[in-house]
């Protein structure tokens, strides 16, 4: 399982780290700020250039470099947890999910020690409310999350052997 784990992780990092690119390099995000994607009535999906200088929701924001090392740190000791966790998944979505954590997190952690800070871009609204921005990275962890706490509620229990 692990190396299925590692295959996706991998993916994942490749992919988030090419749409940065793109949006700061190619469609230069970071100067144009924001471009309208999709209106269909009162939904809509645009670009939109934020730096996370937090965690998930811009929680623990902090301009000092300290601050972005910690949660860096933080990130990597985390995937390194996960990745012994794989290493033991006993279940393909167990490894998909922890796959997909573990290649957001360091996605997330290449752009802090990058730029200091995450690059989010994809913006969902909907009568005029705005999901926070985020990227592939984040995405990726939120699905891996859910996906576990999904195999932890609602795997079948190993059938109990019954003495004959």
């Amino acid at each position: 399982m692990l190396r299925l784990g590692l295959i996706i992780a991998a993916i994942i990092l490749v992919a988030d780290q090419v749409t940065k690119w793109f949006m700061l390099e190619v469609l230069d995000l970071d100067e144009v700020r924001h471009i309208p994607l999709l209106a269909a009535g009162p939904f809509g999906f645009d670009l939109t250039m934020v730096w996370n200088r937090g965690v998930t929701f811009g929680m623990l924001a902090g301009d000092a470099p300290w601050t972005q090392a910690a949660l860096g740190a933080l990130a990597l000791a985390i995937s390194a947890f996960l990745l012994r966790w794989m290493a033991r998944a006993e279940n393909r979505a167990t490894a998909l999910a922890l796959g997909a954590v573990v290649g957001g997190a360091v996605g997330n952690v290449i752009d802090r020690a990058r730029f200091g800070a995450v690059v989010d871009f994809f913006d969902a609204h909907a009568w005029g409310w705005h999901w926070y921005v985020f990227n592939i990275a984040d995405a990726a962890i939120v699905i891996g999350v859910l996906t576990l706490v999904a195999d932890a509620l609602f795997r079948p229990s190993p059938s109990v052997k019954r003495a004959e």
